[in-house]
């Protein structure tokens, strides 16, 4: 009798486990859905410390190779921090930079030129968070030209299904991911699942 009430709550587990991962899942999304920022954005839950999992290939990242970060501080003028890191095959490097409020929601820009040169519209580049985990547990990141895009998280990776489903989402907002580049610690948890 205890084996048999083992066996079932093992199987009663599992089937709420996988319940559980399927509703953290965020829905598909059809082709040709808009690219947009979010419509609301808490940027004090915004801040902290991201870990990029993915992201299309930018010049200014081409010596990344793995371990890149994002960590966004508030300041007190209601501007933000932006400190990125990633490690390379010569150490680490890293910059700093800041980001503002470019409109309602999601629409941010980032400048990493020197403060002086903030006067100049040039400077600043569009930062839009187009998808967001409503616990501020991951984020897509990117663009009204979809050339660039960088899935963040707040934990190294992503669990593989997750992933897939954010692909997902980016692509149907026009992103081509051909080229994405994955960092490797989150292709070991693809290969490994």
């Amino acid at each position: 009798m205890l084996r048999r009430s083992a066996l079932l709550a093992a199987l009663l587990a599992s089937v709420l486990l996988f319940s559980a991962s399927a509703e953290a899942l965020p829905e598909r999304l059809p082709p040709g859905t808009p690219n947009a920022p979010v419509t609301a954005l808490d940027l004090d839950r915004y801040a902290g410390r991201w870990h990029e999992v993915a992201r299309l290939p930018m010049f200014f990242q081409r010596k990344c190779i793995a371990d890149t970060t994002a960590t966004y501080t508030s300041r007190g003028d209601g501007s933000i921090e932006v400190r990125n890191a990633c490690r390379t095959e010569d150490g680490v490097i890293e910059t700093t930079g800041a980001a503002r409020r470019a409109g309602d929601g999601g629409a941010l820009e980032v400048r990493f030129a020197p403060e002086w040169l903030g006067w100049l519209p040039m400077v600043w580049a569009d930062y839009w968070v187009v998808d967001l985990d409503p616990d501020y547990r991951w984020a897509v990141v990117g663009g009204p030209k979809q050339g660039a895009m960088w899935i963040l998280a707040r934990d190294p990776t992503l669990d593989p299904a997750l992933f897939e489903r954010i692909r997902q989402r980016a692509e149907a907002r026009g992103y081509r991911l051909a080229e994405l580049v994955v960092d490797p610690a989150q292709r070991d948890r693809m290969g490994a699942e």
